[in-house]
């Protein structure tokens, strides 16, 4: 039986805010995760013209996609309003480039919903997914599928679960470290006691259900991608990408 879902706390503004505002940019290796998903989008035969981002936050990612190709059109989903919410004033001055959907992926209407627009280009999540049970993430993978044009790829860059305890102790080290130095790169005042202390009480750890990066991987190339692979990772920080035959 799947597990009960636990991520409504993303209904919250307040949630939404700190997390926007600390936690989503001290993500290590942010930088790298963009270019790493900018040189696949850069080997799709065609334009990119046509771009979904499924659980999309404040659409950063989306957004770093139409400032490579400025002539692309992106379709943003979440079933966070506070999140679509900062997504539409990050797109206030793009309007008509940028769609906005409020749905919920667990609920598979959500495809049916989005394929009016489709077939997409790419289709692109971000620290997403992760909020599901294993049997509803790969159906939304076999979704994602459907709704790619030929060639199209599905970049989902992700929390992964580790091997064991090491791997999950090194991840958060390296998550505090980062985020202390976001905090005092801002100018807040704060011992990484404190930063740890924030890190490891936060709400949203609670609507966590990590899975390895190889397992997804493997549900990827069962359900019908190509050239599967995890292209980044550090500790539980993993970007996995697909493409459509």
């Amino acid at each position: 039986m799947p597990e009960a879902r636990n991520d409504k706390a993303w209904q919250d503004d307040e949630l939404v805010g700190k997390y926007l505002s600390g936690v989503r940019g001290a993500i290590p290796l942010a930088a790298e995760q963009f270019s790493v998903m900018l040189r696949l989008l850069a080997t799709t035969d065609g334009p990119i013209a046509k771009v979904l981002d499924v659980g999309c936050g404040d659409g950063i990612l989306a957004g770093v996609v139409l400032d490579a190709y400025p002539q692309a059109r992106a379709v943003l989903v979440d079933f966070s309003h506070p999140m679509l919410q900062a997504a539409r004033q990050r797109f206030a001055q793009r309007a008509d480039a940028v769609s906005f959907l409020s749905l919920d992926y667990a609920n598979e209407s959500w495809a049916e919903a989005v394929s009016g627009q489709g077939p997409y280009d790419a289709v692109l999540s971000g620290f997403s997914i992760h909020h599901q049970p294993d049997p509803i993430k790969r159906r939304i993978y076999a979704e994602i599928l459907q709704l790619l044009r030929p060639g199209g790829w599905f970049i989902n860059i992700e929390h992964v679960a580790s091997g064991g305890p090491t791997g999950q102790r090194l991840h958060d080290e390296n998550f505090i470290d980062s985020l202390w130095q976001a905090f005092r790169s801002g100018g807040q005042a704060a011992t990484r006691q404190e930063v740890a202390d924030i890190y490891h009480n936060r709400q949203d750890k609670l609507a966590n259900i990590l899975s390895p990066v190889h397992q997804q991987c493997q549900w990827l190339e069962e359900i019908g991608f190509v050239e599967v692979d995890c292209y980044l990772k550090i500790f539980e920080i993993a970007l996995l990408a697909g493409r459509k035959p």
